[in-house]
């Protein structure tokens, strides 16, 4: 199982807590993850993607390990320890201001 840490906002979409785990088929991927997000809790599809494009919502970043992978391939594999479960996979909210 992959642990998915979401944003206040998306929890409170998703009505669930902090972490959720979701089973991903195939390669564990940023787009394997996120499909398996939006296949388990559907009202979050196309809140941290774009629908028709797919591509990662502006004011949104993925991080595991430490590192920051917003800008990764979606389809390049996520660190072991995420796939092991050992790690989350974190959806963060972007803060912006003027």
């Amino acid at each position: 199982m992959i642990r998915v840490v979401l944003p206040v906002h998306l929890r409170t979409l998703a009505r669930t807590g902090k972490e959720v785990q979701v089973e991903v088929d195939g390669p564990v991927t940023q787009r394997g993850v996120l499909d398996a997000v939006e296949r388990d809790y559907p009202m979050l599809a196309g809140t941290i993607r774009d629908r028709g494009t797919g591509q990662r919502r502006p004011l949104v970043r993925f991080f595991a390990c430490e590192e920051d992978l917003s800008n990764e391939p979606p389809d390049a594999p996520l660190p072991d320890r995420v796939a092991r479960g050992e790690e989350p996979f974190m959806v963060v909210g972007a803060m912006a201001g003027g």
